[in-house]
């Protein structure tokens, strides 16, 4: 079968999925992946698992991670979601995106062991990966929560390590309205007498009662771990070591903390997978992630974010105020569960223009309501509605010229939309 027709039959499969059990359709909770997951009688031995929750920053330290042990000569597996263009994406087997007739094998046998259990898209897909990586027969697993942690499916499977990145308000009407209750969720991921690393440095008040009632052992940024930068390094120390790391080239500064995080579950994994400094340093140079601060254009520079909650909008702010254009122009695009009014605050003084293009997704805002909000959030930036996101694109390489900035921002599925209308990446 060549690749145009696995590539068909793969689309076929999850189109099957997604009639049946909407992706928009979330249903939290892990006695039906545990009963799936149980009938699959995968083999547990031998498995070193790293989970990896929170608000932003789970895809990079995932990367940094998985990169990390291959380097160090390791078999990886890395589950990630969602995924910018193609749905193999969310599975990498040795750094490789899955090949589809390996997915469509593992899907079959997810929809085998289900019988008449009503698996989610995100279960089932979940599972599949599963599956992937045990067939694979690899070293490490990292894997990354698609929603919170204590009812992700994720979850059903304990990590040696869980790494917490970030806690923010994203995903409120699953997770509750507050930081604490955010990261209540989050810490769902770790387990007792096993390591849990925290890179969030102001957590909220309240959360460490949950780390404590948790049982796990402790690994907090600015206490039990630190890290300090250097010109274009950092150290990282941890009782009485230090190691000096290269800083990651992705663009931010917060993905220190990331590669930071990632360093120290490389360490804590050293009983069972030593990795050395020069495996983690080389780990953190090579991470490469799709569609975060990425340039895909000169004159005028393009730059894909898909940012889509107020701090991962307020880590955008930080970064543009850095390195400063004449002119910069946002594309924006947002679904409708986004707090649009958060990001248009952290954004606010940006953009010298707003163009809102439509989404071809039934979850999507209207452009006239983001409009609205954004004036709500008083950007200082005018604010027009556009036809289409091609247009929105025309438009803005209009006004910023060949010295100014657009950032095309919002979503996974702002970034996706708009990947195709440039010729490289």
């Amino acid at each position: 079968m060549g690749d145009r027709a696995l590539s068909s039959s793969l689309v076929s499969w999850l189109a099957r999925l997604e009639q049946r059990a909407p992706q928009s359709q979330i249903k939290l909770g892990l006695d039906r992946v545990r009963q799936v997951y149980q009938r699959l009688d995968l083999n547990s031995e031998n498995r070193t698992i790293v989970t990896i929750g929170g608000t932003n920053g789970k895809g990079s330290t995932v990367a940094f991670l998985e990169a990390s042990a291959l380097a160090a000569g390791y078999r990886t597996f890395a589950y990630t979601s969602p995924h910018l263009i193609e749905f193999a994406e969310r599975f990498r087997i040795n750094g490789q995106q899955a090949a589809d007739n390996l997915i469509i094998d593992a899907l079959d046998l997810v929809e085998e062991a289900r019988e008449d259990a009503h698996l989610s898209y995100f279960e089932h897909t979940t599972l599949a990966g599963f599956v992937l990586a045990e067939h694979a027969e690899v070293d490490l697993w990292v894997l990354e929560v698609g929603l919170g942690g204590r009812l992700d499916a994720v979850n059903v499977l304990d990590p040696d390590v869980a790494v917490i990145t970030s806690i923010g308000l994203d995903h409120t009407e699953w997770l509750g309205p507050t930081r604490l209750d955010v990261g209540r969720e989050k810490v769902g991921i770790a387990r007792p007498e096993r390591a849990l690393v925290l890179a969030e440095t102001r957590p909220p008040a309240g959360l460490d009662q949950v780390l404590q009632d948790s049982g796990a052992v402790l690994w907090r940024s600015g206490q039990e771990y630190r890290s300090r930068r250097h010109g274009d390094s950092f150290d990282l120390y941890w009782n009485d070591q230090r190691m000096r790391l290269p800083l990651p080239e992705l663009a931010g500064s917060w993905q220190q903390s990331n590669a930071a995080a990632a360093a120290m579950a490389a360490v804590l994994l050293r009983s069972r997978l030593p990795m050395s400094a020069k495996a983690i340093a080389q780990g953190l140079s090579s991470a490469r992630v799709t569609g975060r601060l990425q340039v895909v254009s000169r004159a005028p520079e393009i730059l894909l974010d898909v940012a889509h909650n107020p701090a991962a909008a307020r880590a955008l702010a930080h970064y543009l105020s850095e390195i400063p254009f004449s002119t910069t122009i946002a594309v924006f695009a947002a679904l409708a569960d986004k707090d649009v009014v958060g990001i248009g605050r952290a954004l606010r003084t940006s953009f010298d223009d707003w163009l809102l293009a439509p989404l071809d997704s039934d979850r999507a805002r209207p452009t006239d309501e983001i409009a609205e909000l954004l004036m709500d959030a008083a950007v200082t930036g005018r604010v027009n509605t556009v036809e289409s996101l091609g247009l929105a694109l025309a438009r803005a390489e209009s006004l910023a010229g060949a010295e100014g900035r657009i950032v095309v921002f919002g979503s996974f599925r702002t970034v996706a939309e708009a990947w195709p209308f440039f010729d490289s990446h």
